[in-house]
């Protein structure tokens, strides 16, 4: 059980909290970060961490605890951001982030930041490894689940699907993947670049248990989580996102994939996410 258990009017304030904190720590990023990435996935993280997932820091060591895996190992800003929030880290990290020898570097390393599960940043990485996590929780009776957020454009690395015929052929049903589908990759749009659509007839061909839900909206995405059953088969949800959500001058603008807010752009951002 969720420590939390936040109401969705609760998350809704909790998923503000994390886009304010987002602006500043890309901000003050020596190294930049990656502004619409983190922005994008903020409703299923918060959603993920503060009502759905059997994890909180007193259950790290805990061979129940559900596993995450933030597959789109480039957006670990926002990812931190969550963290600070649900105390996993302390909040004063977060200024540190991409400095030297700090615990939050550009993508995430386990044995530097606690509650990390996996090392990710190579794209098509995260989900064969959570797809192993699964495996073995099935094997071991275990009531775990394994999550793990991809990017729309990540898809196109091939070894998501070869993971993926590994987690039907052996029912997974303990195993969720969302899509982050912002529609938008570094240099343009998905579909342009390398479309990866239909994606729910692709994942219902390799065998799975496809949900699509808005993205961004935190009662659709609570409602499709918490609607998930095991049936014998691995669950995909296609997250429809805007990239850059929250933020008028950011979502939908492929140029902030490694863009950061500077000067006037914090104060406005920061206005736009005042709670109401």
């Amino acid at each position: 059980m969720n420590p939390f258990s936040l109401s969705v009017e609760e998350l809704e304030k909790k998923a503000r909290a994390v886009r304010r904190r987002i602006i500043v720590l890309n901000a003050e990023s020596p190294a930049g970060g990656h502004t619409g990435a983190d922005l994008s996935q903020v409703e299923l993280l918060t959603a993920l961490y503060f009502r759905i997932l059997n994890c909180s820091p007193a259950l790290q060591e805990s061979d129940e605890r559900d596993i995450y895996i933030q597959s789109k190992g480039h957006a670990v800003g926002g990812y931190y951001c969550v963290l600070a929030e649900a105390g996993f880290i302390p909040v004063e990290w977060l200024s540190t982030y991409q400095h030297a020898d700090s615990h939050l570097p550009g993508h995430p390393v386990k044995h530097k930041t606690p509650g990390i599960e996996l090392n990710t940043g190579a794209l098509g990485h995260g989900l064969p490894v959570a797809v192993g996590i699964a495996l073995a929780a099935k094997r071991s009776n275990s009531k775990r689940r394994v999550f793990a957020i991809t990017g729309d454009g990540e898809l196109a690395e091939g070894s998501n699907w070869e993971a993926a015929l590994v987690a039907a052929h052996y029912q997974l049903d303990n195993l969720i993947i969302i899509n982050d589908k912002n529609n938008l990759q570094l240099a343009g749009s998905t579909k342009e670049i390398m479309n990866t659509d239909p994606l729910d007839e692709k994942w219902r061909a390799f065998g799975m248990e496809v949900t699509e839900c808005r993205g961004n909206d935190m009662a659709d995405v609570v409602a499709t989580l918490e609607g998930l059953q095991p049936n014998g088969k691995p669950h995909v949800v296609i997250a429809n996102t805007t990239k850059g959500a929250g933020i008028s001058f950011i979502q939908g603008r492929p140029e902030w994939h490694h863009r950061v807010p500077k000067g006037e752009e914090i104060e406005l951002a920061l206005e736009e996410l005042k709670d109401e």
